[in-house]
């Protein structure tokens, strides 16, 4: 099947009890067994619920694994991920990492004796250099949240494969529509489903896919032990916002490329980084690995006074954390996604105080140029 038809079809979806189109939501905790010596398939719906099956066998398809798992939210999801390594284990993480991640890393999993290196991804010399003996694990988002920094996913796999690491992929940003980690060489695959998955800023949850077996048993007996589980109700929704993922990307493209183009050409504005733009290094490298420039971009004011104007003026969009939904969200990194990183560490990274990331929505361009015109000229 094509990927838009998988969208629609890859999960079963049609209910075999009763033929309905829409996936029943098994709004249960506990599941009677008739037979007390030989159980049936579901049990207590934190080890397995038949609506989160569904959701979990249908990433799995689309992301090309041998397994999915829905958690409770995106940091579930990299949490759980990350707790499938021992004390005394090395990470490499790439530097410009989502805020929340880097907090895991650094004040959360720091204190279980998990030791962690950060890097620029984007420099595969940087990569190899920062391997140890107890290296376990590569972590990667490509492109970067916010500043679309890209690593080449095939040689960072293999590179960490001889090392026999385990290669992480925040995938949230492309989604398995634009780009599938594990076809490239990777080993897990992360989402902060919220986003684009979503797709209508109306579900918390995270997803993760597992390339083999083996990864698939550590990463479930995570799952069942801690329990952060996405519940039936969000599992539903879930499966539902998947369902439009082609179309709302293909058109979400289309603005992001115009508004990036926009946002070029003004002078207020100091640089733009969206992955269509043909000054955006690293682009060329980006479309061989993935087949489209996603819907977010971030550009830099030249100073902090315009950058606040923009903010508190801005009309017509959502000024917020996240990013991947219907309406357009405007975020302030330093103070939002990335705040939990240090300043002198953010500004190191690129992260200014002038530095605005952008997830494009399913907004008439038009007035969303007119509202971006509005605000920049005040």
């Amino acid at each position: 099947m094509n990927f838009g038809t998988k969208l629609i079809h890859a999960s079963g979806d049609i209910d075999p009890a009763t033929g309905s189109v829409s996936t029943p939501i098994y709004q249960t905790s506990t599941f009677h067994q008739f037979d007390i010596d030989n159980f049936g398939k579901y049990d207590y719906s934190r080890s397995g619920n038949p609506t989160r099956d569904v959701l979990e066998k249908l990433i799995a398809e689309l992301e090309g694994g041998e397994r999915g798992f829905a958690f409770a939210s995106g940091m579930a999801a990299i949490a759980s991920v990350l707790s499938i390594f021992s004390a005394g284990d090395h990470i490499i993480i790439c530097g410009d990492v989502y805020g929340g991640t880097y907090r895991a890393a650094t004040k959360l999993f720091s204190r279980f004796n998990i030791d962690f290196t950060f890097v620029d991804a984007s420099n595969i010399e940087e990569i190899r250099s920062a391997f140890k003996e107890n290296t376990r694990g590569l972590y990667l988002e490509t492109p970067s949240n916010p500043l679309l920094k890209v690593t080449d996913l095939r040689a960072a796999s293999r590179i960490a494969n001889e090392h026999n690491a385990i290669t992480i992929v925040d995938n949230t940003f492309m989604s398995p529509y634009l780009q599938r980690p594990l076809e490239l060489g990777a080993d897990i695959v992360v989402h902060s489903a919220t986003k684009f998955l979503g797709g209508h800023s109306d579900v918390l949850a995270g997803l993760v896919v597992t390339k083999t077996k083996e990864l698939s048993d550590r990463v479930y007996q995570v799952q069942n032990t801690f329990g952060a589980v996405l519940g039936p109700q969000d599992s539903w929704l879930l499966i539902r916002g998947i369902k439009t993922l082609k179309v709302r990307l293909d058109a979400l493209q289309k603005s992001a490329q115009k508004l990036a183009e926009w946002l070029e050409g003004r002078d207020e504005v100091e640089k733009v980084y969206y992955l269509g733009l043909e000054s955006m290094e690293g682009r060329e490298l980006h479309l061989e690995q993935a087949y489209g420039a996603g819907a977010v971009l971030s550009f830099k004011f030249k100073d902090i006074e315009r950058t606040t104007i923009f903010l508190n003026n801005v009309k017509n969009v959502a000024v917020a954390v996240s990013l991947g939904s219907v309406e357009t969200i405007v975020s302030y990194p330093a103070k939002m996604s990335h705040a939990a990183i240090p300043k002198e560490e953010r500004e190191q990274l690129g992260i200014t105080d002038t530095l605005i990331r952008v997830s494009v929505g399913l907004e008439d361009i038009d007035d969303l140029l007119g509202s971006f015109q509005e605000a920049i000229e005040k």
